[in-house]
Order: structure tokens, then C-alpha cells, then sequence
């Protein structure tokens, strides 16, 4: 029966049911307009090959993608099919499959174009013959965005700085070239700090080829100060002013989350904790500490709904969420994944002010396509990928699984946050996985907890990023009321991170992202089928219930009865001995704090009555932030020799913040902690006119613990193990940590002087400065000398057994490819000799190491000369039993631990979490 219509006048449409049409017959249920998808992932796929080859290559690509699509389209408009079975609402599966390969073909084509036409300036010989000659040029950049500070090394801090290169000139004479290409450079002058998007400079710089197929014609390496060309945009100017004021307001915070707030709000990491965000990273919280599409998604909402409040028409809500959107890309940088949310944005605006239904499938292809056309480099930018995943993701997925759980009587809020959490997370986790070799287990809790404090940080703190200008104390104000929810974001980062089971490892590379996607797809099609869910619930809960003994018995790290680790911690020293349980000396600090604040925590220490740095050097005292972070510290030593380079100053202004003063170590200084020694040997007297008076200066310490003796020779010189042995210093010991990362530079007696049976070599994987030294490596292993290094084995730890000494390997993190063959010492061929017993690690109640053998009987069986015996393990085979047990401990084995005496975190492992311990 009709109803009256709404004006009064005639009969109204008769109601019919949802999915019918007007003649009343019943029609599937159409799912998202897919039509502009096809386009953007054939010009996406597209882009990845076209800017690895040269532009003829990708320009003939595009015109073979066009005449392809042609040669389709004219196929389906010819083809005659059946009429009863084609209809306009149902055009079949081969027109539907024709309508997909022509616009992926269209896509293709497009995009091929655009990368052929954007590098093809970087080809022509006027610029490419001065990149490859490397030559000195004066130059004019435009710079592109903020120039970032890199990791430190020891001669200071990095700027990395993107700019286009608009023309240059040979510094040795020569015509001027005009330019527009991309380009990356890399300066050590701190003017770069205060350098804005937009500015024009003249610089110095020698020109080399990129290392990377990502659209950079050229890196440039600055070797002066930038002269500025005139001032940048005055909408730079005002952005500026605009993030200035929020760092000023955010500066009586708690440094966690008052360093994440700018962060958050409009992109500035600069005083942001590099362990905060190593927390933020772990549980998979990473796009909270920067700005991102969805930051841009709340500030638009928020301004949308305020239009609406004030009873705003549509086209005035358009304009006004417009200018909006404008102001916030300038203000927090156009970021790769703000680029894409402004565009999807704009797009929803049009369409809302030309009262057009917003289809938000389409509107994410049609911005990822725009956006690729625009700037081909975003196709290999890790955020850019990301970002689009993530809100495909949201639009596929999230509607359908917050559905679900509200049929299931889940409140609606919490189903929505659950269900947006899981949908991003699934989407992204396989290019996360690939990339980073690791699988975040607790991401989605994590960020269902952090999702309600996301809006009011984000909301608060722009206010007081517009307030400052006006208003400092209001400024200051509104950053503390954003403040409390950002320490809520911390705590769950903070507790997340240490949980045990954060992050599972996985495969590197696109094998491993595709395996985990083909694992996710397969279980979203099983979880659609009750009989094959209620099969996959019962296979989980018998794979947990028979790993749960395994993972009892399994031991984690660190093993027991540890006395000495040298950390993991890149190219530098990070030393750890152990003085109690929950307490440990530290001796040097690495070159960035996330590091050596990772090992500690793995290792369960709380407290460091001792912190001592051999000297000023970046690689040593570049973390000393994280040996703070959260532990109380005793006493601070130092060298005797300050260096030049501000690594002293860094370390008085991190003591100085929790109320020490470092003290001048001496030669014949003593330290005692529960059962660890501390005795320094040197240097005897200050060392100068050396070829490095800072290494020659530093402090060598001999400890002992139990009956465990290390010698800690920091980057000391041959010049100064020349004065120690010659001294006769007591040198013995049963550790040697290597001098300066395995050098070249040794005194050749120094090694013999010492006569350890294991040398530790700390080292970062393929350093810059050809670290360890081959020869120096074969040397010491012809000796008889074990050999352990962090490069390629991780965490180092030396344990003392009771009947001599064993050397446990945590191995290298997920991810991280071993040192190449330049680094390895040659081998050194030896007889066979009986093997002992060997055990799968984690096989072993309570220690999670196994030992070959005792150092007590080292030399006796080294001079063995029996060959191989009966019953030895031959070379390369490993019993079917020890490689189950591995296997299952991989799996089983957590990651970190956060206290001493839990199930210890992160398993011995090498290579994904296989472990071993050599005695050595």
C-alpha cells in the first residue's frame, strides 16, 4: 500500500526491498566500485619498473601499454555476446575481465609515461658526465623539505637535506647548466638546522651517483656552509613560526611525550626519544610518532563538524574544510601519506559540494593514481605504500568485520576501534614483515588501547601550536592538556614493547611478505566458514598447548651465569658486566642510545652503579641517553683526555640531568661491585703527538669476575699497547675485547701479551672503515683464539660454567643481512677431532646454550691429531633430533625480557632465532 509522499502531492513510489530494483526484481548485493583500482595498480606497478630503466625503455613500455589496451578495448567492442545472458547489470565475467586488463593497461601506460618524462633530465649528458666524474661544482638547490639530522658518527652530526638541483657550474670553470631534477644531499655544517622548505641556496658540493633506483638524479656532497638566496615562502615563514611555538610550549614536559607531541601533531621528531620511538616501533605504534593521513583525517573531521555546528552549508563546509587542509599540509610537510589523505580529502570535498555520493574506494585510486603521475618517487617510498594499504584496508575490510563483531554483542565503539585496527594491521603487516623481517603480535591491542588518546592529542595540540603566536601562556596551557595523553600513548608503547612475545621474526624480502600475505588471505577465507574455523581455533589451541612444555624448557637470554656481554650495538662498544642480579657495570655506550638500551633491557639490568666511557668518541658515548632511561646510575667515569669532538660535553649534560658528575679515571684506579673487580691499567701518563691522541688516551680496564678475567682495551692505539705490555702491565686475561674494532693499527705483540681464549670484536655489519681487519682476524684464529664478533653473531655473552668458560650468541635482529665475504677471515684449515654431545639450543633445562667445550681442556684438544673418530658429527650434518628441537625452539622462543628471573626473552638465536653457544 502506498504512502503520502513528502510534498503532499500524488501518489508516493510504492517501498520495495533492499537489493531490488524498480520492476521488483532482486538483485545481488554490489560490492565497492573497483573501476579506478585496475588503473592505479598498473600505473603503480608500472612506476617500480620504469624508474630502474632507462627512459627509451620506459617510454617504449608506455606505448606498448596503450597500443595493448587499444587492441583490448577494440576486441571487446566487437565481440557479439549473447544477448539473454548479458545484461546491463550483469555484462559477464569476460566483459568484466576485459573492463579490468584495459584500464590496468591505460594505468600502465600512464605511468610509464610520467617516469620516462621525470628522468629522462637526469640522462642527458650535460649533467650525467659531471655525476660520473664525481666533480666539484657550485650549485643552486631549492631546498624540499627539512633538512634531518642522521645518525652521528665521530667527526659529528649528518644533515641529510632534499632539495632540486635548478643548475650548477664547475668549481674548476666551465658554462653554467641549468637543471630541474631531484637531488639528496648530506653536510656536517649546523647552519643546515635552521635551513626552511622553499629556501633557495648556493652550495659547494662534489656530485656522485645515487646508490638507489628511487627518481634522485644526483647526491651532493656539501662541503661549505649554505648561502642563502633571498628568503623562503612566507607561508614556509608562518609554518615555522607555528612549530617553533610548539616546541617552546612543549618544553616544561616530561621529555617522552613531550618530544612525542610534535610528532604527532605536525611532524617535528626532533626532540623525540630515539627509545620512545624504538618502543613505538616494537609494537607497531610507529605511525603515532610522526604525522600521517590519519592525524589529517581527525583535523579535518573536527573542522567539518564544527562547519556543521555553526550551520554551514555544504559548499561554505567544502571551502572551509579546504582551506583547512591546505594549512595543515603546509604546516606539518607534504609528507607521502598526508599527500595522499589531502587528495582523497579534496576529493570527498568536491564531492560534498557538489552534493555528488562520496564512493571512497575510487577516491583512493584516483588520488594514489594523480599523486604517481605527479611524482613517480612515491612509488618506492616506504610511507606512501603504507598508507595506501593501510587505507584500503580500512575501506575492504574494517565495515564488514565491525559488523560482525556487533552481531556478537561487542559494544559498537569498540567493535569499530577493534575492527580499524585489525583491517590496517592485516593490510600492512605483509610489507612490514618484508621489510623489517618482523611480525608484530600485539599490534592490534596495542593501538585499540592507543586509539582513544590519538584525537585529543592531535586536537589539543594544534591549538597550541596556532595559540603560541598569540597567546604563550594559553599555548602552554592546551600542550599540557595534550600531554596527558600522550604519556597514556608511552605507557602502552613502553609495556607493549616489553611484553615477550611483541614481535615474532620472519623472512626478509618479498619471499617473506608474500608468504605472510598468502597466510592472511587464507585465513580471512577460513574465518568465513564456521566448519573451517572451529578446525583452525582447534589446531592453534594444540599448537599452543604442545609448545607450552617446549617453551618452559626452553631457556631464553640471557643464559645463566652470565658475567660479561658485549652488546650489539652497530658500529661502537656497548660493554656490560655483571656486578649483581638486576645490576651491571657498563663500560661505553655505542653511538645511539635505542641500542644499548635494548641490550640492557634484554638483560634484565635496573641499576648501573658504574658507567664508565673510555673516551669522547661518538661510537662510544652516542647512546649514553639510553643507559639513563629508566635505571638509576651510580657514578659516572670518564677519560682523562677530553676530546674535541662534543662527546664529552654530551656525556656531562646526560649525568648532570640526574644530578652526577663524571670523574677522571686513573691509571691504578679500583672498583668493586658484588663479585666484580675493576682495576685501570692505563694509560700510564698522557699520551699526545700519536696518530690518534684521543685512542692512545682512552681507558683500558682489566676486570674479574669469579674466576673469569676481561680486558677492555676501548679504541686504544698501538702506541698505547705498546706502553702496556712494555710496562708490564697485567695484561692477562681469559677475554680480550678486541682494540678498535679489529683495526689494522695493532701493536703485533699485544694479542700474545694478553693471551686470551676468546676475543670479542665489536663491530658494525659492513662499516665504512674496513672493520675488523681480515688479516688481524686469521692471525688471532691461528692462534687458537676463539673468535666472536656482533656483526655477525649479535649479543655476546661469556659464561662462566663452573668448569671453565662457554660463549653464548643471541644472534643478529630480523632482518639485517650478514657482513659480506671482505669481512670475513680466511679459512683456517684444522684436523678433525672427536665432537662432543651436542643439543639443540633451547633444548638444554635453563640455560638455552649448549657447550662444545670446557676452556679448562681447550689446549689439550686443540693439539689432537687423531682425525675424525668414530661416532664424531661430520661437518655440515646436524641429527634429525637436534634440527626438530631447533625448529621448535625458533618458534617458541620469546624475543626480550624486561625482568630477571621471567621466561627470558628473545631465545639464543642467529639468523631468525637459531641460537648456538660454542665453548670456546
Amino acid at each position: 500500500m502506498g504512502t503520502p509522499s513528502a510534498a503532499g502531492r500524488g501518489p508516493a513510489e510504492p517501498t520495495r526491498a533492499k537489493g531490488s530494483s524498480a520492476d521488483g526484481r532482486s538483485h545481488p548485493r554490489r560490492g565497492p566500485d573497483l573501476r579506478l583500482v585496475g588503473v592505479a595498480t598498473g600505473c603503480w606497478f608500472a612506476v617500480l619498473a620504469a624508474i630502474r630503466v632507462p627512459p627509451s625503455a620506459a617510454l617504449a613500455g608506455a606505448v606498448v601499454g596503450f597500443v595493448a589496451a587499444a587492441g583490448v578495448l577494440a576486441f571487446a567492442v566487437h565481440r557479439k555476446p549473447r544477448r539473454e545472458a548479458v545484461t546491463r547489470t550483469d555484462p559477464g565475467r569476460l566483459a568484466v575481465v576485459l573492463r579490468l586488463l584495459v584500464s590496468v593497461l591505460l594505468g600502465a601506460g600512464c605511468g610509464a609515461l610520467s617516469t620516462a618524462a621525470h628522468t629522462y633530465p637526469a640522462q642527458l649528458e650535460t649533467l650525467a658526465a659531471p655525476i660520473r666524474a664525481h666533480r666539484l661544482v657550485h650549485a643552486d638547490l631549492t631546498v624540499a623539505g627539512d633538512p634531518h639530522a642522521i645518525a652521528g658518527s665521530a667527526f659529528g652530526t649528518t644533515w641529510l637535506v632534499p632539495a632540486t638541483l635548478t643548475r650548477f657550474a664547475p668549481a674548476a670553470g666551465g658554462p653554467t647548466v641549468r637543471a630541474h631534477v631531484r637531488v639528496i644531499g648530506f653536510g656536517s655544517q649546523p647552519s643546515w638546522r635552521s635551513v626552511l622548505p622553499g629556501q633557495r641556496v648556493a652550495v659547494t658540493a662534489r656530485l656522485s651517483p645515487p646508490q638507489r633506483a628511487d627518481g634522485t638524479a644526483a647526491v651532493l656532497s656539501i662541503t661549505e656552509p649554505p648561502k642563502r638566496l633571498g628568503d623562503p615562502p612566507w607561508y614556509q615563514r608562518v609554518a615555522a613560526r607555528l612549530r617553533a611555538g610548539l616546541q617552546v610550549a612543549c618544553r616544561g614536559l616530561p621529555s617522552a611525550s613531550g618530544g612525542l607531541l610534535p610528532g604527532l601533531v605536525d611532524g617535528d621528531t626532533s626532540r623525540l626519544d630515539p627509545i620512545v620511538h624504538a618502543d613505538f616501533a616494537t609494537a607497531g605504534m610507529t605511525h603515532l610518532t610522526a604525522v600521517s593521513g590519519s592525524n589529517l583525517a581527525i583535523v579535518l573531521g573536527f573542522v567539518l563538524l564544527a562547519a556543521r555546528w555553526a550551520r554551514a552549508g555544504p559548499r561554505v563546509a567544502a571551502l572551509v574544510g579546504a582551506a583547512a587542509t591546505v594549512g595543515f599540509v603546509v604546516l606539518v610537510r607534504p609528507d607521502p601519506s598526508v599527500l595522499r589523505a589531502a587528495l582523497m580529502g579534496g576529493l570527498g570535498l568536491l564531492a560534498l559540494a557538489l552534493h555528488r555520493p562520496r564512493a571512497a574506494v575510487p577516491g583512493l585510486a584516483a588520488s594514489v593514481f594523480l599523486l604517481l603521475l605527479v611524482d613517480p618517487a612515491l612509488a618506492v617510498q616506504l610511507g606512501f605504500v603504507l598508507s595506501a594499504l593501510a587505507t584500503l584496508g580500512l575501506l575492504l575490510f574494517a565495515p564488514a568485520w565491525r559488523d560482525a563483531l556487533r552481531r556478537r554483542r561487542v559494544p559498537g565503539g569498540i567493535a569499530e576501534v577493534v575492527a580499524v585496527s585489525t583491517a590496517a594491521h592485516v593490510a600492512c603487516a605483509p610489507v612490514i614483515a618484508g621489510f623489517a623481517g618482523t611480525v608484530g603480535l600485539l599490534a592490534v591491542p596495542a593501538n585499540v588501547l592507543a586509539e582513544p588518546a590519538v584525537a585529543p592529542a592531535t586536537v589539543l595540540g594544534l591549538a597550541a601550536a596556532i595559540a603560541s603566536p598569540v597567546s604563550p601562556t594559553a599555548a602552554h596551557a592546551l600542550a599540557w592538556l595534550a600531554d596527558w595523553p600522550c604519556r597514556w600513548l608511552v605507557l602502552v608503547a613502553h609495556g607493549v614493547a616489553g611484553a615477550p612475545a611483541a614481535t615474532l621474526p620472519w623472512p626478509v624480502g618479498v619471499l617473506g611478505a608474500v608468504l605472510l600475505a598468502v597466510i592472511l588471505v587464507a585465513a580471512v577465507v577460513v574465518a568465513g566458514h564456521r566448519t573451517a574455523r572451529r578446525l583452525l581455533l582447534v589446531v592453534v589451541i594444540c599448537v599452543v598447548a604442545g609448545a607450552a612444555p617446549v617453551r618452559w624448557l626452553a631457556g631464553g637470554w640471557p643464559p645463566d651465569r652470565w658475567v660479561f656481554v658485549a652488546c650489539d650495538v652497530g658500529q661502537g662498544d656497548g660493554l656490560v658486566l655483571r656486578a649483581a642480579p638486576g645490576q651491571a657495570v657498563v663500560v661505553d655506550a655505542g653511538p645511539e642510545p635505542t641500542a644499548i638500551d635494548g641490550c640492557l633491557r634484554r638483560l634484565g639490568i635496573r641499576s648501573v652503579p658504574l658507567l664508565v666511557f673510555t673516551h669522547d668518541d661518538a661510537d662510544h658515548v652516542g647512546g649514553v641517553a639510553g643507559v639513563f632511561d629508566g635505571r638509576q646510575v651510580g657514578a659516572v667515569g670518564v677519560s682523562r683526555f677530553r676530546g674535541t669532538n662534543g662527546g664529552r660535553a654530551r656525556v656531562e649534560r646526560a649525568a648532570g640531568a640526574h644530578g652526577l658528575r663524571p670523574f677522571p679515571v686513573p691509571p691504578g684506579w679500583r672498583y668493586r661491585a658484588g663479585g666484580l673487580a675493576l682495576t685501570a691499567l692505563g694509560p700510564p701518563e698522557p699520551m699526545t703527538g700519536t696518530e690518534s691522541d684521543t685512542n692512545n688516551n682512552c681507558v683500558v680496564l682489566r676486570a674479574v669476575a669469579g674466576s673469569v678475567s676481561i680486558l677492555l682495551t676501548g679504541d686504544a692505539g698501538p702506541e698505547l699497547q705498546q706502553e702496556l705490555r712494555v710496562d708490564g702491565a697485567p695484561l692477562h686475561a681469559d677475554v680480550l675485547k678486541v682494540p678498535h674494532h679489529g683495526s689494522v693499527h695493532q701493536d703485533p705483540d699485544f694479542v700474545a701479551a694478553v693471551g686470551p681464549k676468546v676475543a670479542v670484536v665489536s663491530v658494525g655489519v659492513d662499516n665504512d672503515y674496513g672493520h675488523p681487519n681480515p688479516g688481524l682476524l686469521a692471525r688471532i684464529t691461528a692462534a687458537g683464539i676463539r673468535v666472536v664478533r656482533t656483526d655477525r653473531d649479535g649479543d655476546v655473552a661469556v659464561v662462566d660454567t663452573g668448569r671453565g668458560l662457554a660463549v653464548a650468541r643471541r644472534g643478529p635482529p630480523p632482518g639485517r643481512a650478514p657482513p659480506s665475504a671482505r669481512a670475513l677471515p680466511p679459512a683456517v684449515t684444522r684436523p678433525a677431532r672427536r665432537s662432543p654431545r651436542r643439543r639443540g639450543p633451547g633444548c638444554r633445562r635453563g640455560t638455552g646454550y649448549r657447550t662444545i667445550a670446557a676452556l679448562r681442556g681447550f689446549g689439550a684438544a686443540r693439539r689432537r691429531r687423531a682425525g675424525t673418530r668414530a661416532g664424531a658429527t661430520r661437518p655440515g650434518v646436524v641429527p634429525v633430533g637436534v634440527a626438530v628441537c631447533r625448529a621448535v625452539s625458533t618458534l617458541v622462543a620469546p624475543r626480550r625480557a624486561t625482568w630477571p628471573g621471567a621466561a627470558k626473552g628473545g631465545g639464543v638465536r642467529r639468523h631468525g632465532w637459531r641460537g648456538s653457544s660454542d665453548a670456546a
